[in-house]
This record gives C-alpha cells, sequence and structure tokens, in this order.
C-alpha cells in the first residue's frame, strides 16, 4: 500500500514575527480562548442557560492546557495574505506534518444542536466547527497541549512533526533573499524559498518566476 504524503499546510505572519520565528524555529500555538472569532467553540446552540454557562466555563478551563495550531491549505488567497501577513508584506510559512497531521475545519450554516452526551468527541467536533463565513480560510487545526510557557506565551517547535518547507515572501515586502537564507541557517537545503506577486489574469497569488531582481 502506498503510504499517503503528509498534507501540505501553510501559516501566515507579518515580517516582525515571521523572522522571530524562523531564527527561533518555532511556531506560536494559539490560545483558544484568544482567538478571533467568538463563536469558537461555541458554535452549539446554547438557548439553555445553563448549558450555556457550562459551555462557556469548560471553554476558559480547555484554554488553560490546550491550544491550536491553525493553518490554511491555500497560500494563494490573496485576502489572506491581506488579514495575516501584514497587507502582503509579511511571509508564509509551509509546513509538513506527517506524525500528526492537522485536521479539516467543516464550516456549516448552523449552529450545532446540542447533544444528548456532551464528551470528548463533542468537544473536538466543535473544535474544528466554524461558521461558513471563513470557509475562504481553508484552515487546518492542529489541537496541541501547552507545555512550556515562555513570556506568557507557548510554542511548537520545528520538527519531524512540525517540518519547515516553504518560505514565501509577500508581493510587497522588503525582505530579500539574503535576509531570509541568512536566518534559515542550517534549513537553506531543505527548505524552498520565493517572492510572490499578483497574478496577470486571475485574483490569486502566485509564485513570481522572474525573480532575478530579488537577491
Amino acid at each position: 500500500m502506498t503510504k499517503a504524503l503528509p498534507v501540505r499546510v501553510f501559516h501566515f505572519l507579518n515580517e516582525e514575527f515571521g523572522l522571530k520565528d524562523l531564527t527561533e524555529r518555532r511556531l506560536k500555538i494559539a490560545r483558544i480562548a484568544e482567538l478571533n472569532d467568538p463563536f469558537e467553540f461555541l458554535g452549539v446552540d446554547l438557548s439553555d442557560r445553563n448549558f450555556r454557562r457550562a459551555m462557556k466555563a469548560t471553554k476558559e478551563t480547555l484554554s488553560k492546557s490546550k491550544g491550536l495550531l491553525c493553518f490554511s491549505k491555500n497560500w494563494q488567497n490573496p485576502v489572506l495574505w491581506g488579514h495575516y501577513a501584514e497587507k502582503h508584506r509579511g511571509i508564509c510559512l509551509g509546513f509538513d506534518m506527517p506524525h500528526v497531521p492537522p485536521t479539516k475545519v467543516d464550516y456549516v450554516k448552523t449552529r450545532i444542536p446540542k447533544p444528548q452526551v456532551f464528551d470528548e468527541a463533542f468537544m473536538k467536533k466543535l473544535l474544528l466547527t466554524k461558521f461558513i463565513h471563513w470557509a475562504y480560510e481553508e484552515e487546518y487545526r492542529a489541537y496541541v497541549s501547552l507545555e512550556e510557557e515562555v513570556e506568557g506565551l507557548y510554542y511548537a517547535d520545528f520538527s519531524d512533526s512540525l517540518v519547515l518547507r516553504h518560505v514565501i515572501v509577500g508581493d510587497q515586502s522588503r525582505l530579500t533573499r539574503r535576509q531570509i537564507s541568512a536566518v534559515l541557517g542550517d534549513l537553506n537545503a531543505r527548505v524552498e524559498v520565493f517572492k510572490a506577486r499578483a497574478a496577470f489574469t486571475s485574483f490569486d497569488v502566485v509564485r513570481n518566476k522572474d525573480d532575478s531582481l530579488w537577491t
């Protein structure tokens, strides 16, 4: 049987944090209670007051020990560059996660009915459910434990489970190839680095194949 290839996923950052993550060889883990959607983990019918209180309390408790690594399947969406990569001035990092593959987010039009049993399977379902208007993100998530705290933040180190494959530099970025190469160091041999640009015939972001002036 042919072994399935790992899903290639992408993480968008501004220049400052992108260079910081490359230098320190790690990604910041998102805390569940601090995500930018107030419906995170609460995409269920909360009309019952007691259930609503229990859900909010569970979310707060869960946020103390668990977090998320958030990615997109698509690096070519200009909206993602605009929202998460400093208006195309930042960078996008591409990863393979062969050992614990991230899971695709499910986008729904209506909230999930209140379950008969509130168990771990339902909790994971909630962590992977978002309103359909977020579907443009094509998000994948990895559910991880919060372990070593560093100045109030938690990180996942680059490793065999989080393998850096691409560094894509935004169309409006002033970062040079030399700067990226210097930060990558011993990773240069296995990481593909290139500059992005706006496509000429569509609304996609594409690879700039003519990078002769990008040094």
